[in-house]
């Protein structure tokens, strides 16, 4: 992936939907044994998992699940009956990629401030798809005009003015958003930093077939309020969103996604970063413009 100049999708608070990463500073080591053989070094037994870990990731769940649920069941697929297995006519299995970078410019220009301009191949396919889902992960999606424009880059003409009606719905429910701990209008309480980004791991080639594309990202996913007193702390979720993609007027647009849990990592046993250095990560870490 290669350095974005302003990936911020319009948000004037700047970069609410790019990957960033928390650096910790100097760390003691220590040696784990099993219980009754020496405790963790500090004489003291293991700490027991953290029941609160799975409840804190539901909000997360829920936010991004919602959206991706209105799309599938707006949408009809590929049209042509494939499952995306790569058995379609003219379809090629799905192979292993490379985790090597093509290194080979993304991207001619901007939609906005959404990447546009993706190569008529399936390096292009890979890199739209991976951009597409930083932007329909972002904070952006909760703010009505933002949003509208996030989806008229990246949808297909005139999937974007069928489905318009019922994101608005979707991401603009008071119950919902009373749920995630944010206003009416879709804005953070004040004192609290929202955070919703998507950060891709990883693209494959599910089908390709020239004009059209079928593409599974796989990213991990933030999402919560940062700041003191929040409800709803930041937590991380892994998802794959597979994206049918169709060669549109000159760039990659998207026609339909579906969206499944994992695969996901084990935690790592990490303390999480105090409030306010979340709140000011969002601020301070820029992201990147996605290429295969």
């Amino acid at each position: 992936m290669s350095l974005g100049d302003d990936n911020g999708y319009g948000n004037d608070s700047g970069r609410t939907d790019d990957a960033y990463s928390t650096i910790g500073g100097t760390r003691q080591t220590r040696t784990r044994l099993p219980d009754g053989e020496g405790g963790d070094g500090y004489n003291a037994p293991r700490r027991p998992a953290r029941a609160s870990r799975s409840l804190i990731t539901m909000a997360g769940v829920v936010v991004l699940l919602i959206g991706a649920i209105a799309f599938a069941n707006m949408g009809g697929g590929d049209g042509n009956g494939n499952d995306g297995d790569g058995s379609g006519n003219g379809g090629s299995k799905p192979e292993a990629a490379s985790t090597a970078a093509t290194g080979t410019k993304p991207v001619t220009g901007k939609n906005g401030t959404i990447p546009s301009g993706f190569a008529h191949d399936e390096q292009g396919a890979q890199s739209a798809a991976a951009n597409y889902a930083v932007a329909l992960g972002s904070a952006d999606m909760f703010d009505k005009t933002r949003r509208r424009t996030v989806v008229t880059a990246v949808y297909a003409p005139e999937v974007a003015a069928a489905r318009q009606g019922d994101l608005d719905k979707v991401y603009s429910g008071q119950d919902f958003l009373t749920s995630i701990g944010l206003n009416a209008d879709g804005s953070a309480p004040a004192g609290l930093t929202f955070i919703s980004r998507s950060n891709p791991a990883g693209t494959k080639i599910m089908k390709f077939n020239g004009d059209s594309a079928s593409v599974a990202v796989w990213y991990s996913a933030l999402f919560g309020l940062a700041g003191e007193g929040s409800k709803n702390p930041v937590s991380e979720s892994w998802y794959t969103n597979t994206f049918e993609l169709a060669w549109i007027d000159g760039d990659w647009k998207i026609t339909d996604f579906t969206q499944k849990d994992g695969p996901t990592p084990v935690g790592r046993d990490q303390a999480a970063s105090p409030a306010e250095e979340m709140a000011n990560a969002v601020e301070q870490f820029g992201g990147f413009t996605y290429a295969r």
